[in-house]
């Protein structure tokens, strides 16, 4: 049980960009309550019961922990659950229906347009390794995926003479992603004169390659967007789950609809995707504020 713990802190941190401080957070709840569950006999979270929940934060609060302390626990269990749940590792989420003070929700960082460009062009083409950076990168931009779908890309996934991708998201479930102009020139342009010279071996089918040959992990794609970002000048906390909500919020900003942002992005359910909506709100409630005379 603990090595999901560590696998959904690994989440947050690399696919969702949050704090170092919000994942010391989730960790020391839920570490808590792993021992909790392991000092009651529990060996599997698919036989976690709601009272048994209820029960750990009683606990909590004779130790004489306060209700801020106590809710921030319980919030820490539900998003874990749900991330379970999420990725096909849990039965049934026993605290869906558990009251708790609302989950904030933190509106996700994008980019500018202007940023974007600036990140694009923060990799030095004249190397090539700064060719098949940019092209990641493009493709990270120009079709919203998750940096676990990007890592597990394959030479067979690009279809050029259809312009799109075909990438296994969440749960198994396989998707079509169209490849935009831009991507499609820089992929072109790595798998002509790049990666060729990355590995000659053609068992090896994995789209991008590291300098050792193997194929990128999550944490390295996220270290080589932290890299650019600050080479960009670009002061926000960038990853490459920022540019998965840019690609969502520029296209809903462009008049896309939401059901196609959804199908794109594979979001099983429509108010996951809703959220771009706030996002795009909050943009025009700023440009308001700017420019209306009576704002």
């Amino acid at each position: 049980m603990h090595v999901l713990v560590e696998q959904f802190l690994d989440f947050i941190t690399l696919e969702r960009g949050l704090s170092d401080n919000t994942n010391t957070a989730y960790g020391m709840d839920l570490t808590s309550f792993m021992d909790y569950l392991e000092a009651h006999g529990v060996k599997s979270l698919n036989t976690v019961k709601r009272n048994m929940i209820v029960n750990f934060l009683m606990e909590e609060k004779d130790r004489g922990l306060s209700t801020n302390s106590i809710s921030r626990k319980l919030v820490s269990i539900k998003v874990f659950f749900r991330y379970l749940q999420q990725e096909g590792l849990l039965n049934a989420n026993v605290t869906e229906t558990m009251d708790s003070p609302r989950l904030w929700k933190i509106l996700p960082s994008t980019l500018t347009y202007k940023e974007v460009e600036r990140l694009l062009a923060a990799p030095d083409t004249r190397r090539k390794l700064g060719v098949r950076d940019r092209a990641l990168i493009e493709t990270l931009y120009g079709t919203g995926l998750r940096v676990s779908e990007l890592a597990s890309l394959t030479l067979d996934d690009v279809h050029f003479d259809s312009n799109y991708l075909r990438c296994m998201g969440k749960g198994r479930k396989e998707r079509v992603v169209p490849l935009g102009q831009k991507a499609r020139d820089w992929l072109t342009r790595y798998l002509e004169e790049v990666r060729p010279t990355l590995t000659h071996d053609p068992q090896n089918r994995y789209l991008f390659l590291t300098n050792r040959k193997g194929p990128f992990t999550r944490k390295t794609i996220w270290k080589m967007i932290k890299k650019y970002a600050r080479l960009a000048g670009i002061m926000k906390n960038v990853t490459p789950h920022t540019l998965r909500h840019s690609f969502a919020s520029h296209l809903l900003a462009n008049e896309a609809p939401l059901r196609v942002i959804q199908e794109m992005l594979g979001h099983a359910d429509i108010s996951t995707t809703q959220i771009y909506t706030h996002v795009d709100a909050s943009r025009l409630k700023a440009v308001h504020a700017q420019f209306h005379p009576r704002s």
